[in-house]
């Protein structure tokens, strides 16, 4: 059913929003297929390449001061590509993302607690860019679907930044009078939208942001020959809206077409739609649809993934399961709770392939969990 029935049934039931039931449906069945210790230090990051069809099913990870490329293999077999230690023995990279050049060669971007976003040239296996500019660590980097040579970065300095990774120049920062008042956690672009974003943080709010009218700067950057640092990056202090659906840290959020999929350290994943004022910027209501309950995920840096056609989501909990719900279905029904005996270690992130028939973890241990959908 479509998030439009989800509404109207909404209605017919009353204004609450519905939760899903932890009783699993196993319409999908998934089995561990592989498991690599890639390292002693946590995991934070692994993400699919959904930027280039041609590497669908290579994967990166993060953590550490390293950088991983590796490919998804047929009958579960994972092979490394390539990896990138950064020069910085004290770095600790927190999020990676895919993006790539206007010539369309691929590009990881990482960044981490030294606040410096590393862009490594995949081809090349140098470092194409280092973009320098938050004051603190950052926490999330995202890239726009469209025109994937723009990144966004989410910081502890409070401020959320917009960036050309061809050109290295940061376009647009956005802080100051309404932004967040705390560290910030997570980004996304909105899928067909370009011009706008949601971010979330400490603060507990889940902030939507436009670029429309600062877009010639963005134009600008693709262009700039003179030095980075001499490019008149603007400040944008106010959000068109502003949310408080969570009472917590919200740690994750990922558009889900107009709606917002977003979690809180509250140990659930709630679905909502934010519903602006068109004369009145700033203002409107949020309303929260469907609750996907994620037992055992009341800690912090705990992130969530879809497939491609965003078919189902699924998040990783500090025992080391891994819960994997239909977003397609309301009531939300949850398709599978994914247990193994040797799996106890907190999962920082999962990567859904684009069709959902594999999930990675990348785990607090360093390693990195592979399952496969079992062919019915």
């Amino acid at each position: 059913r479509s998030v439009r029935e989800i509404q109207m049934s909404k209605i017919a039931f009353g204004n609450e929003s519905i939760v899903g039931s932890l009783t699993p449906s196993n319409d999908r069945s998934y089995r561990v297929t592989n498991r690599i210790q890639e390292a002693k230090k946590p995991l934070y990051a692994v993400v699919f390449n959904f930027i280039d069809s041609r590497f669908y099913r290579v994967f990166v990870t993060a953590g550490g001061n390293r950088i991983t490329l590796y490919n998804c293999l047929e009958d579960g077999a994972i092979s490394a590509l390539q990896s990138y230690a950064d020069e910085d023995k004290e770095e600790s990279f927190y999020t990676v993302s895919w993006a790539c050049g206007v010539n369309a060669n691929p590009f990881v971007a990482a960044g981490g607690v030294k606040g410096i976003i590393r862009v490594i040239d995949v081809n090349s296996e140098t470092i194409h860019k280092s973009l320098v500019g938050h004051g603190d660590s950052v926490n999330e980097i995202r890239t726009q679907p469209v025109k994937p040579q723009l990144v966004i970065t989410a910081s502890k300095d409070e401020s959320v930044r917009l960036w050309n990774v061809e050109t290295g120049i940061c376009i647009l920062i956005f802080a100051g009078a309404g932004g967040h008042r705390y560290e910030v956690l997570s980004v996304d672009f909105h899928p067909s939208d370009i011009y706008r974003f949601a971010s979330c943080g400490m603060d507990t709010t889940i902030k939507i942001w436009s670029m429309k009218e600062f877009w010639t700067y963005v134009e600008k950057s693709y262009t700039w020959t003179d030095d980075p640092s001499k490019f008149p990056t603007k400040f944008v202090q106010f959000p068109v809206f502003t949310a408080s659906v969570h009472t917590n840290y919200v740690d994750c959020n990922r558009w889900f077409g107009d709606f917002i999929l977003s979690k809180s350290v509250d140990s659930e994943i709630l679905l909502w739609e934010p519903q602006l004022k068109e004369n009145s910027p700033g203002e409107g209501t949020s309303d929260v649809l469907l609750r996907y309950p994620i037992p055992m995920c009341d800690i912090w840096f705990l992130k969530f993934s879809c497939d491609l056609q965003l078919n189902s989501v699924a998040i990783g909990n500090q025992e080391g399961k891994i819960y994997v719900w239909d977003l397609k279905s309301c009531p939300p029904v949850l398709i599978a709770k994914l247990c193994h005996t040797q799996s106890k270690a907190v999962i920082r992130q999962t990567a859904m392939s684009v069709d959902g028939s594999t999930i990675l973890a990348s785990c607090e241990d360093g390693t990195i969990w592979r399952w496969d959908v079992v062919p019915k």
